[in-house]
């Protein structure tokens, strides 16, 4: 039990950390990052990578629907404007918007994961790159205190998969385009393939 418990806290951490990297690739190699985030522990085997790498897939298909939203935006924005402390503040802030009524899902973790990426993003276009290990800092600890006890409590993160996808087809029952459709096929194509390679690795 308290390998799993492990195994979730590394593929938490580890997948904040790829998500971050992930966005903070489309910046220009003026305003590049200049320093590793490889504070953040490292996955301990490849089925652990593997996860790692299609959670992140899932949390940029869910992020990409909710980047429009106003009030995150106006989150991300206010951390430009506004000194450490004030930023911290402005950072709990969108993490309310998140959870708005204290509920936890599957989800609204990657949404939280998407939105602290992309506050990584504007700091680094606004030229305090030091910043975005803050913003760092603040989702492990956050994921740390108050969502890594969720997530055990709700199977782990290989859970994860088939309740993203099982939302995701919720929003796309009507979709009738072949990308569309394609698109849904390749979210539960990744919710089945991850559970059989995740049951394989722990016979193993």
């Amino acid at each position: 039990m308290a390998c799993e418990r492990t195994s979730d806290e590394r593929i938490g951490e580890a997948l904040i950390k790829e998500v971050f990297q992930e966005q903070l690739k489309e910046v220009s190699l003026e305003e590049a990052v200049p320093f590793s985030l490889s504070e953040t522990p490292e996955v301990q085997n490849e089925e652990e990578q593997k996860i790692v790498v299609q959670l992140a897939t899932m949390v940029r298909i869910i992020g990409d629907k909710v980047k429009d939203d106003q009030e995150l935006k106006d989150a991300i924005d206010g951390l430009v404007a506004s000194g450490k402390e004030s930023n911290q503040k402005n950072y709990w802030q969108m993490v309310k918007l998140v959870f708005e009524d204290g509920k936890i899902t599957w989800e609204r973790i990657a949404v939280l994961f998407y939105v602290a990426g992309r506050m990584a993003v504007k700091m680094v276009e606004a030229h305090l790159s030091p910043l975005v290990l803050d913003i760092l800092k603040w989702t492990v600890d956050y994921f740390k205190s108050k969502l890594l006890s969720w997530v055990q409590q709700h199977g782990g993160w290989i859970n994860s998969f088939s309740e993203l996808a099982r939302c995701q087809m919720e929003r796309m029952s009507s979709m009738t385009t072949k990308s569309q459709r394609f698109l849904l096929i390749f979210l539960v194509g990744i919710a089945v393939g991850s559970l059989i390679t995740w049951t394989v690795g722990k016979r193993t």
